[in-house]
């Protein structure tokens, strides 16, 4: 079996890839990009995945962080949503609008400082269009959101597909700007 590489020589096993999104504006995505993303989200350390997933969500040409949230809430499974709303509560800064989100929805909020832990079943009570806007209030009051969000999809890169073209292809030109 082959050892695992370290550091960002897994990009060079790839470059031919990624040098397909070393233009910055990747405004007409290849038709490939799917397969390309598949081989990044097989190749990359779950860190650096993050950290392209992270630079997609703040990306100007992608859709705003909260709808890109709820899109891939809608398109998640019930422990996928239940894992991103324990995260969105624990950052503390989208509480506010979640706790909300889950009272209406008869869920009971952990007392102050304790973990929080929605359950699949709950989850699936919550709707998309609440997430977003939990997500988007969340990214105002704490930036680092969509670090700890990107976390939660780097387990999950599949998912990321269905955000479409121009998203995965913002996530692939993360990674060839870095190779430079």
């Amino acid at each position: 079996s082959e050892a695992h590489v370290s550091g960002m020589s897994w990009m060079n096993q790839i470059a031919d890839v990624l040098q397909n999104y070393s233009q910055a504006g990747v405004s007409t995505p290849p038709a490939d990009v799917d397969t390309h993303f598949n081989q990044v989200a097989q190749a990359a350390p779950k860190a650096d995945l993050a950290n392209g997933l992270a630079a997609m969500f703040r990306s100007n040409q992608t859709a705003p962080f909260g709808q890109m949230v709820g899109q891939l809430f809608g398109n998640s499974n019930g422990n996928q949503r239940a894992n991103l709303l324990n995260t969105l509560l624990v950052s503390g800064a989208g509480t506010g609008a979640l706790s909300q989100i889950m009272q209406s929805t008869g869920i009971a909020m952990p007392a102050s400082g304790a973990m929080p832990q929605v359950t699949p079943e709950q989850a699936a009570r919550v709707s998309p269009e609440a997430v977003q806007q939990a997500a988007a209030h969340a990214q105002e009051q704490d930036p680092t959101i969509i670090d700890r969000v990107s976390q939660v999809y780097a387990e999950h890169p599949m998912l990321v597909k269905t955000l479409g073209a121009v998203a995965m292809s913002m996530a692939l030109s993360h990674f060839a700007n870095r190779r430079h």
